[in-house]
């Protein structure tokens, strides 16, 4: 008679619940922790919305931020003003898409640097996870991923700064399962220090970090030196990506062919000059 009792309020419970409505979390799950306790669910991540963010920074005036380097180093942005500067933004725990990217970067150095000049540009990366990208961490991510090239720092950021530098690079990350949501994101910034090209990618064409390199270091002044602006413009255009060997190189052909084609028309223009003043002059007696 018992079981039957029981049986019957089974059946009655269950023919009383809202239909199709599934038992409530903390029922499934085993905890207490009242609805309007719960958490709400983490951002998504939205790729082209974090690339028209990224895109909409171009232009922005850095501020003069200050981070900290592995040997203890402070370090600002305005030491780098008076000519370009490669920013790379990673985290320290990333364990595949972030020293990918790192090696990647420091080959597109290499041979930026050795068709622009071994001084030419500075770089710096930068660990955007505040709480685990301490100086420590992120000199021993730089040596992890065999870079130790000169003019290149690895640095720490306190929370409140990397605010500033997601609101001025216009950078967007959000923690996931495995790590970080965020771009693939170098940021090239000029000498005055504004933002004039963002590179993406774990491995992106060369000639994309390159050729707005070799716009800002050959299209700058020189100096007071008329020769030295006339030098940077012939290299400006003779620097030339050869996709055969991976590498620039200064072509002078084309440089030539300019001035042979200049010339031509020179000549010819002084022929049909001379043709018709002699013309003229006949016509004239």
């Amino acid at each position: 008679m018992k079981k039957f009792i029981l049986f019957v309020g089974l059946i009655s419970a269950w023919a009383s619940a809202p239909a199709g409505n599934p038992a409530p979390r903390e029922a499934r799950f085993g905890g207490s922790e009242p609805a309007a306790m719960m958490k709400s669910p983490p951002p998504v991540f939205d790729q082209q919305a974090a690339l028209t963010i990224s895109q909409g920074a171009i232009g922005n005036r850095i501020g003069d931020l200050a981070f900290t380097a592995g040997d203890g180093r402070r370090v600002r942005l305005s030491d780098f003003r008076g000519k370009p500067l490669v920013i790379s933004l990673i985290y320290t725990s990333c364990y595949h898409i972030c020293p990918t990217t790192t090696q990647h970067l420091a080959k597109g150095v290499r041979i930026a640097r050795a068709a622009l000049g071994p001084d030419s540009f500075s770089v710096l990366t930068i660990g955007f996870d505040s709480a685990n990208d301490t100086p420590a961490a992120m000199q021993r991510f730089a040596r992890e991923q065999g870079v130790n090239l000169p003019q290149w720092d690895f640095l720490s950021a306190d929370p409140t700064t990397m605010e500033s530098v997601s609101r001025d690079f216009g950078f967007i990350s959000y923690r996931a399962p495995h790590g970080f949501d965020h771009l693939i994101q170098a940021t090239i910034i000029d000498a005055q220090g504004k933002i004039y090209r963002q590179v993406y990618g774990m491995k992106f064409e060369i000639p994309l970090l390159v050729e707005p390199l070799k716009e800002l270091i050959f299209g700058m002044p020189a100096g007071p030196s008329l020769l030295s602006s006339v030098s940077n413009r012939i290299k400006l255009f003779c620097t030339v990506y050869d996709p055969a060997s991976g590498e620039y190189r200064i072509d002078y052909s084309l440089f030539l062919e300019i001035i042979i084609g200049l010339s031509s028309i020179g000549v010819v223009s002084f022929f049909l000059i001379r043709e018709w003043r002699r013309n003229r002059r006949r016509l004239a007696g």
